[in-house]
């Protein structure tokens, strides 16, 4: 036979399945990932709608399950997809049994990261140590500084998360030795006020007390604190200044918001009366303050 007629032959008959194969995988993993996209929004949707301000906990873990189960429906379907396509070809699969086993074998002692990583995305999800939208604060292997964001994207092999200043990070979820969660149920905001020695820590603390009556009373701050703030008094003490602390139970994820708010006020509430707010000090490897105030009794 005509090497082009037989090539015709083909093509119109295995060919044409193989292309059909390939195509309807394509396809059918494109509406598996259009179906969980919509899914993941409907969930975002029903969590920070109406008067929630923040995620509840199950709905994080619904949104990261989704997103775990899409990812590995769409592997599933290629990893089929490539089996008809070599028995289209006429390639015997049994025969293909011993030399997948030794690739099996080899490709386990290289690839032994790749499964940790999915070993330990498995876990992740399964325990809901974190989920999308929770800001989390993750130690990788080999130290250096953790990375702090917002989870975007958790898979079984990788975790996503964009920084505050909009980088996206990406880590392998078997290098992860620590999280801490800053977002899970509740959050605190802590708010130190250095105050020089000189200065009535008393009078101190009633203004302080004024400042959290005052947000708490504030229909725009009063969504997303818990109960009022308290004063916990002098945390810490030295020769020159004493660090008075002010805390705050916040909805998840709203600390930071809420520890800006309060900083202001408090600056204000100085000023109103009569403590004087010096400019900052030059920065310094041990400088920590947030606030300094001065002032007569």
């Amino acid at each position: 036979m005509d090497p082009l007629n037989a090539l015709l032959d083909w093509l119109s008959g295995r060919g044409l399945e193989i292309v059909l194969i390939i195509l309807g995988s394509v396809l059918l993993a494109r509406l598996v990932a259009w179906i969980g996209s919509k899914i993941t929004d409907r969930i975002d949707a029903r969590s920070t709608g109406g008067d929630a301000l923040v995620r509840s906990e199950a709905a994080k873990h619904r949104h990261s399950l989704t997103q775990v189960i899409t990812w590995t429906l769409i592997v599933l379907i290629y990893a089929i997809a490539v089996f008809f396509v070599l028995d289209r070809a006429g390639i015997p699969i049994g025969g293909l049994v011993a030399p997948a086993t030794v690739l099996g074998v080899g490709l386990g002692f290289g690839a032994q990261r790749i499964v940790g990583d999915v070993l330990a995305g498995f876990f992740i999800i399964t325990e809901r140590q974190y989920g999308f939208g929770d800001v989390v604060s993750i130690q990788v292997v080999g130290g250096g500084d953790p990375a702090t964001g917002t989870i975007e994207d958790v898979t079984l092999r990788v975790t996503r998360l964009r920084s505050p200043d909009g980088e996206v990070i990406t880590l392998p979820n078997g290098q992860i030795v620590k999280v801490v969660n800053l977002s899970r149920d509740w959050a605190r905001a802590v708010v130190d006020v250095p105050v020089p020695v000189s200065v009535d820590v008393s009078r101190v603390n009633d203004v302080l007390r004024e400042v959290g009556v005052e947000a708490f009373g504030d229909p725009a701050m009063r969504p997303l604190l818990l109960d009022p703030p308290s004063v916990m008094g002098v945390e810490t003490l030295d020769l020159e200044q004493v660090n008075v602390r002010m805390v705050a139970r916040t909805l998840p994820g709203k600390q930071f918001e809420v520890g800006r708010d309060l900083r202001a006020r408090i600056v204000l509430a100085f000023r109103r009366h009569g403590m004087n707010v010096p400019p900052p000090p030059p920065p310094s490897p041990a400088a920590t303050t947030d606030v300094s105030v001065s002032g007569a009794r």
